[in-house]
């Protein structure tokens, strides 16, 4: 996956990181700028995009 693919992150990352991105811009932050900020919020909000069910710590005996 190249640098920068959003694929990865659910549609609900997506729509907050756009709602991010509008306040950042009312504020007077650049068009990409704001983009760049914006995914860097979700990312520390979300921890990332999308992760397996894998290693949740709960074990089946």
């Amino acid at each position: 996956m190249p640098r920068g693919d959003k694929s990865s992150y659910t549609d609900k990352q997506k729509r907050q990181a756009k709602h991010i991105e509008e306040g950042y811009e009312k504020r007077g932050v650049s068009e990409d700028e704001a983009k760049r900020r914006a995914w860097a919020t979700e990312n520390k909000i979300s921890g990332g995009g999308k992760k397996s069910d894998s290693g949740n710590g709960s074990r089946k005996p």
